[in-house]
């Protein structure tokens, strides 16, 4: 009987490394000839913002990397969340892919029902690029500093409207207004575009917009700019001092973007994509052209990607209990 349970046991194993190897062998095979068909990109804004724009930077190099077609997806609305989960819950293959932007190291601190888990249902392929936030005001606003604009929202509180796209821009403005003790209402917005179209057109006073979204407006007098949310100046803005320098020096905020994929995603994969991504991204021409709308890119691995949005998940929830902002 012992002889029977013993060679039971054995071939059990046998039959469980066969299929393991199996598995494996199926993975790596499916890796190699991937992609062999069209990937979904899923931009979660609506067409026109900074997230928008780079992303289909990016979809159109990797569709020359990849010899395959890499299609953009605008998925907008819920603070991103909306096409975050189409990611979360697609099949993980390769052919679905998210790029997200800050919003996603917020919103689960901020929007305590997702429908799926950040960290768990979704994995990093590489951070992709970072973008200055630019505080700025609508030229026909009677302010040209800070100081200035902290002084007529305290004089007329609640009168002022910023703009915002999601999350990644509301709070940094609602920690301005927290640390500034002064009274603004937020107007949202499916996407940095038709925020940005609003605040040209004088229906919104002010807002923190990307680099990549205000400068061009700046550079040609159509929206003024106060100040900067990075601790250094920005090379294309040089003349516009942070937010330290204007007397909060405790403000930091910044926008960076990631590409995801499905949890499961075959680890060959990812590596075929992150490998893809960070040459792009390096790319002496590639950093010359996104440089000059705001962007610093920033390929890194996976495992240091993910590793920076828990980061930025731990720093958002404090920065939100501090502020005393409740979830939604």
């Amino acid at each position: 009987m012992k002889i029977f349970l013993r060679l039971r046991f054995f071939a059990l194993a046998f039959t469980y490394s066969l299929c393991l190897l199996c598995t494996f062998g199926m993975t790596e095979s499916f890796a190699q000839t991937y992609p062999n068909r069209t990937i979904r990109l899923i931009v979660p804004y609506a067409a026109g913002g900074g997230t928008d724009v780079l992303g289909r930077a990016l979809a159109q190099k990797l569709t020359e990397a990849l010899g395959q077609a890499v299609i953009v997806e605008n998925r907008p609305g819920a603070d991103g969340m909306i096409g975050s989960e189409v990611v979360a819950r697609a099949t993980p293959d390769g052919y679905t892919l998210l790029f997200n932007s800050s919003s996603h190291g917020i919103n689960p601190s901020i929007h305590p029902n997702i429908n799926f888990d950040t960290m768990r249902d979704l994995r990093c392929i590489s951070q992709t690029a970072s973008q200055q936030m630019i505080l700025v005001v609508h030229p026909s606003l009677p302010v040209h500093s800070v100081k200035e604009l902290i002084a007529y929202a305290k004089a007329n509180p609640n009168v002022l409207n910023f703009s915002s796209s999601s999350k990644a821009t509301q709070l940094p403005m609602e920690l301005f207004s927290w640390m500034a003790d002064i009274r603004m209402t937020n107007i949202l917005y499916k996407g940095s575009g038709p925020a940005t179209t609003d605040l040209l057109a004088g229906r919104i006073q002010t807002s923190f917009g990307g680099a990549a979204s205000v400068v061009p407006h700046i550079n040609a007098g159509k929206l003024r700019a106060l100040a900067i949310g990075d601790n250094r100046r920005s090379p294309l803005t040089p003349d516009i001092p942070t937010l330290a320098e204007e007397g909060l020096p405790d403000f930091y905020s910044v926008l960076w973007s990631a590409m995801f994929a499905p949890s499961g995603t075959p680890p060959a994969i990812i590596n075929r994509l992150n490998a893809e991504l960070v040459r792009i991204l390096k790319d002496p021409q590639f950093k010359a052209k996104t440089a000059q709308q705001g962007f610093e890119n920033d390929g890194t691995t996976s495992q240091a990607c993910d590793s920076f949005v828990q980061r930025e998940i731990t720093k958002w929830a404090d920065a939100i209990k501090q502020a005393g902002i409740k979830p939604e």
